[in-house]
């Protein structure tokens, strides 16, 4: 049996996002209006009784407002003395009267502010932190924490050794879902917990040079599935969000006021998901549950009472206490399980996800895998195309905040994202990115991104202790018209190594003498959301015996085609990215393909033939370009 690590984070956050405007009831904005402080107070000590009852030991996150406050600073004493919880910090929940007072703004998150004013922020913290208790925590967290930031953290006060460092795909998604005034842009980085890099939190340290000294967890466990393809804010391990994705079945009230009979098998479907993990991540799952207070509030939320939002958190810690009962669950402090993983992972050693849709029941499935040198989602649905890939090699510089080219824009830009860019499934018009094949025999042609099919896991030994990560595909079949094809896909993830390697095998074909061609391709751009980037810095490339072929992009749909080609490529300066085709088949040419305006991609890609029994191979690999 694996083991299944779970982080439960509360925060007593005195005046928690969102609560004064509604606690407040049409009154004047009022941070210290006592009522408020009073229900956040009580909501804390609801969530801590809640875990306690339930056997499971919490991390304390005191925000600036609650270090002002006697009782929230006892409370935590008391708390850590008595249950073993931690005390940390968090640099959430910085508005509250002091704190207007003192630095002028209504901004709160930490990431957006000019660098003095983040040091400055984190010293009064961290200040008023060790005046409060008399020592330093050992962990902290924010929505986000940029690498400068957490570089600062780390010089300053070495004992941090875990943070709260990214939202899971807090995007544009999120963003449009939040009537567009929700700043808090951070796709790309991982779902699970990672070592980040000094230049950049969301790619993970790939040795002990890039190592910026902690261990990053996520804020929120989310669905990997219904987050991707929708809105990140209903679909996690926060018990509310599961409320506001509408994806449970509410109580109600009985003749004596007594509020219960609320069901939501979708929450605990999830935990079991993440708790399934652990057969792809040497024998380790994980999961994190962290609630505000602001969710809880007597007001109530998105047309759920408080009796609701109070029973679907007490639920959900009960569920995680039960399994620890049986022994499958370990609850961990953040610093604990900062420890915990150093001891567990290796720099190099992937995370990887195998997840199946488990709120729609479609029988769609994806793998996501994450590593020093990139993030990559592959889609079962659409015959294993990739779908979303985050060249993490480039270990790109981004400062954020005030004064920085990225105030809010906080995401590690993608090569592909079939959600911001089309993906297979486009308009008239136009292409989206996607990295696929295309099977063609005599003026016919079939993408595997219309045959689904689902992946099964695998490992292999690679020399030096290493492991090769494995998805075999079932075999699909295509049929054309004068014959039928048996095609079976491997996708193998080395370890240490910035590549993929694709392998497409055919079993079988009706007619053994017919012929068929593959074409291998990539369409890919650049970008962070939406909207298209300039693609005049892109540079293409075919190479053979050291001819390169170049081409710089210019809108112009002009291809190249280089038969036994060594490798095609796309240098990317923004991005400090270089990606690169190679293949080994038979008859193999490879090519690239310029864009235009309306459709401002650029294509990689080989082509070769294939008859029954036979295989074609091709690697995509990622490196840093300066």
């Amino acid at each position: 049996m694996g083991e299944f690590i779970v982080n439960i984070i509360h925060r007593p956050e005195m005046v928690p996002e969102y609560a004064e405007k509604v606690t407040g009831h049409g009154q004047a904005e009022d941070l210290g209006r006592k009522a408020l402080l009073t229900e956040s107070l009580d909501i804390f000590k609801i969530q801590q009784e809640a875990a306690h009852r339930n056997g499971l030991k919490t991390t304390i996150q005191m925000t600036y407002a609650s270090l002002f406050n006697d009782e929230a600073v006892a409370l935590a004493k008391h708390d850590h003395a008595v249950y073993g919880d931690e005390i940390a910090t968090t640099l959430l929940g910085l508005p509250c009267e002091e704190f207007r007072k003192k630095y002028k703004t209504k901004d709160f998150c930490i990431w957006m502010f000019d660098m003095d004013m983040k040091k400055a922020v984190v010293d009064d913290v961290f200040g008023k932190f060790y005046e409060r208790f008399g020592f330093y925590p050992q962990s902290t967290g924010s929505y986000y924490m940029d690498a400068a930031l957490i570089n600062y953290i780390k010089e300053k006060y070495p004992m941090v050794k875990c943070a709260v460092a990214t939202c899971w795909e807090e995007g544009p998604k999120a963003y449009h879902t939040c009537n567009n005034s929700w700043y808090t842009l951070m796709d790309g980085g991982p779902w699970a917990p990672w070592i980040p890099s000094k230049v950049n939190t969301h790619a993970p340290a790939a040795n002990e040079a890039e190592d910026s000294g902690i261990v990053a967890i996520p804020h929120l466990s989310r669905d990997l599935l219904a987050c991707y393809d929708g809105n990140g804010s209903n679909f996690g391990t926060h018990p509310q969000n599961v409320l506001r994705g509408m994806v449970y079945t509410p109580g109600q009230f009985d003749e004596s006021g007594n509020y219960g009979g609320q069901s939501y098998p979708y929450l605990y479907n999830l935990i079991d998901q993440y708790r399934y993990q652990e057969r792809f991540n040497n024998g380790y799952s994980y999961n994190m549950q962290f609630v505000g207070p602001g969710w809880m509030n007597k007001m109530g939320r998105w047309e759920a009472p408080y009796e609701l939002l109070k029973a679907s958190y007490e639920d959900g810690c009960a569920y995680y206490g039960q399994l620890k009962k049986e022994g499958k669950l370990i609850d961990m402090t953040m610093s604990e399980f900062a420890d915990y993983y150093r001891q567990k992972k290796h720099y190099t050693e992937p995370e990887c996800a195998l997840w199946r849709d488990i709120v729609y029941g479609s029988n769609k499935q994806l793998f996501w895998y994450c590593d020093p040198y990139m993030r990559a989602c592959v889609n079962m649905d659409q015959g294993g195309a990739i779908v979303d890939l985050r060249p993490y090699a480039a270990k790109l510089e981004w400062e954020i905040g005030i004064g920085t080219p990225h105030v809010q824009e906080c995401a590690y830009p993608f090569l592909i994202q079939e959600k911001y860019r089309a993906g297979y499934f486009t308009h008239y018009a136009g292409e989206g990115t996607v990295r696929s094949a295309k099977i063609c025999h005599n003026g016919e042609e079939v993408d595997l991104c219309l045959c689904r099919t689902h992946a099964h896991f695998s490992e292999e030994p690679l020399p030096g202790g290493r492991k090769a990560r494995l998805l075999t595909l079932d075999p699909v079949e295509i049929v054309f018209s004068d014959v039928t094809v048996k095609l079976q896909t491997v996708i193998t993830f080395p370890e240490g190594e910035s590549d993929i390697r694709i392998d497409r095998h055919v079993l079988e074909m009706s007619d053994p003498s017919a012929e068929i061609t593959i074409n291998e391709y990539m369409v890919a751009c650049y970008g962070v959301n939406e909207y298209p980037e300039d693609m005049t810095c892109v540079r293409l490339y075919a190479n053979r015996d050291g001819d390169d072929h170049a081409l710089s992009y210019a809108y112009k749909c002009r291809e190249c085609q280089v038969a036994q080609a060594d490798s095609v490529e796309a240098k990317i300066p923004p991005i400090k990215t270089r990606v690169t085709l190679e293949a080994q088949g038979r008859d193999k040419v490879g090519y690239y393909r310029e864009g235009y305006a309306f459709s401002p991609m650029f294509t990689l890609g080989y082509t070769g033939t294939l008859k029954e029994k036979e295989e074609f191979t091709t690697w995509l690999k990622l490196a840093r370009e300066n």
